[in-house]
């Protein structure tokens, strides 16, 4: 009798145990994460200092890599909703990346672009490097700048990008090179450059003109880089790419450069604008894959 009272208490404790088991198993259930899009998130003082950002669905802080989108306008104007097509663009194209399309503080006449407008890249950086966990995104970095936009890229990849976190650059119609006699001949571009930039924030001694030229800034450091130029561009010379092209080949940094017939890129064909972006795609599948 003794025996069947111990083999019935037996049968209760492991009843509770597997019911208590199945119910931790039940709670460990993860729910699928969703997409979820932020706009206006900011990471300064400045009002211009914001960014939106579009994370997909089934994201994962071992997989989901971040592309950037920065905008052109001079460094005076322009706005983050001018990349409204690139973002359509990526999402039907690699619904797996996360999407950061930002702002940064326009120049004027009390506010210089730079190194300014390069270290809002790399506050942004920073601020998602360091919020992976809560975004689930791993910050791994694609930037796609066009016209100002690609020169930002292109400066902040060949010299802040001290730790390698962008793994590509793509430049459309992006100045590259303001020793190019298309720009250091022009009186008027020489007055603009001296207000665009800070030299209160550079070395003494430094050559301005040279320091803010990522042609003259490759090295084989820099990350693989997309180059895409107007044969006709009233604004940037297709001088810029070629000398820009010249200097990646140098450095024996990978580079793909396309020119197309017409100016700064608002005249392009819709067949030329269907190849830079299949261009890209192919750029961004080989050097920001999502495993």
């Amino acid at each position: 009798m003794q025996k069947f009272k111990f083999l019935f208490i037996y049968i209760l404790i492991s009843q509770f145990l597997f019911v208590s088991c199945s119910s931790e198993v039940q709670n460990d259930v993860v729910e699928p994460i969703n997409a979820l899009n932020v706009f206006d998130v900011s990471y300064g003082a400045n009002s211009q200092q914001v960014y939106d950002i579009y994370l997909p669905a089934g994201r994962s802080a071992m997989k989901t890599k971040v592309i950037m989108l920065i905008h052109g306008g001079g460094w005076t104007s322009g706005d983050k909703s001018d990349m409204n097509d690139f973002i359509q663009f990526i999402q039907q194209s690699h619904p797996d990346h996360a999407i950061v399309n930002m702002n940064y503080v326009l120049a004027d006449l009390t506010t210089a672009a730079f190194p300014h407008q390069f270290l809002d890249v790399q506050r942004v950086i920073e601020k998602l490097k360091q919020e992976k966990n809560e975004l689930q995104i791993l910050p791994e970095f694609a930037l796609i700048g066009t016209s100002a936009g690609a020169h930002i890229a292109l400066q902040y990849d060949y010299v802040y990008d001290i730790s390698d976190d962008v793994k590509m650059v793509c430049d459309i119609v992006g100045p590259s090179d303001f020793t190019d006699p298309f720009f250091s001949e022009d009186p008027a571009f020489n007055i603009l450059l001296s207000l665009l930039i800070d030299e209160s924030a550079y070395p003494a001694g430094t050559n301005f003109v040279e320091e803010v030229s990522p042609a003259i800034r490759v090295s084989s450091m820099s990350s693989p880089s997309i180059l895409f130029y107007g044969d006709a561009d009233p604004l940037v010379p297709l001088t810029n790419g070629q000398r820009l092209q010249t200097a990646l080949s140098n450095a024996g940094v990978t580079h793909s450069f396309t020119i197309y017939e017409g100016g700064h890129g608002d005249d392009w064909s819709e067949t030329n604008i269907l190849d830079l972006k299949s261009k890209i795609s192919s750029f961004i599948n080989t050097f920001l894959t999502v495993e």
